[in-house]
């Protein structure tokens, strides 16, 4: 009976160590050569024979993790490598379209008459991410024609205005304080927000051109003008005096 036992035992011990040795066998065979399982072999030659299979199973676990974990960074610098490269090309184009050279097409008709036109530069961002830094700002060009008067008006935007052609007289009335001025080619004038601005063209053979750098103070590159005594009529904003004047 005591025999049939030790057997017993002798054959579980046996099998056993037949699985480790399995285990083992396995584990150097591993990944084509197995030289990273190689590591969890002498990392676990140490245990007791009971315990290697444990040790074997959590360090091809921490493996397959590494393994992992170098997969995803390896995407993401991928990723970023593209993305990087992305925006240099983008940049180039920007700078192949000449992002600081604008022409009329570039330009937006807000009023356009018998009398001249006011068009708007659009937003300084929408034409390249290079101008993002001056969002804040717009650009307006206004042509009077000769003889031709631009009714009382208004924006929500401070305005520096620069004569580029011709001459005429200029108004501005803030506070309750009218002011008037001469103006005419290569000179600069001031128009603050909320006050209200007239101009006429004196020449009768020029145009009067004046280019406005207007600073948004409400939304960031965004700004209204107010014509006439409603406030919001471009169709009167240019008119003409009258032949006896």
């Amino acid at each position: 009976m005591v025999s049939a036992k030790i057997v017993v035992l002798l054959a579980a011990l046996l099998c056993a160590a037949a699985a480790v040795a399995s285990s083992w066998e396995d584990d150097n065979h591993h990944h084509h050569g197995g030289h990273k399982s190689g590591r969890c072999v002498r990392r676990c030659e140490d245990r007791p024979w009971h315990q290697r299979p444990r040790c074997l199973e959590q360090c091809r676990e921490e493996e397959r993790e590494k393994r992992q974990e170098r997969s995803r960074h390896e995407a993401d610098d991928r990723s970023s490598e593209v993305s990087s490269e992305d925006e240099r090309k983008q940049e180039k184009e920007e700078k192949d379209r000449r992002p600081y050279v604008f022409d009329r097409r570039s330009f937006r008709r807000v009023v356009r008459s018998e009398q001249g036109s006011l068009r708007v530069l659009r937003p300084f961002d929408e034409v390249s991410r290079l101008l993002r830094g001056i969002r804040d700002y717009r650009v307006a060009v206004l042509e009077a024609n000769p003889r031709s008067f631009v009714v009382p008006s208004h924006t929500d935007a401070h305005c520096i205005c620069y004569v580029a052609e011709g001459e005429g007289v200029v108004t501005t009335i803030e506070n309750g304080e009218r002011r008037s001025y001469t103006i005419k080619q290569g000179h600069v004038f001031v128009a603050p927000a909320g006050a209200v601005t007239y101009l006429a063209n004196t020449d009768g053979r020029k145009k009067l051109v004046i280019a406005k750098i207007l600073h948004t103070i409400s939304v960031p590159g965004e700004f209204q003008f107010f014509f006439g005594p409603g406030g919001r009529n471009p169709e009167s904003f240019l008119s003409s005096f009258s032949k006896s004047n």
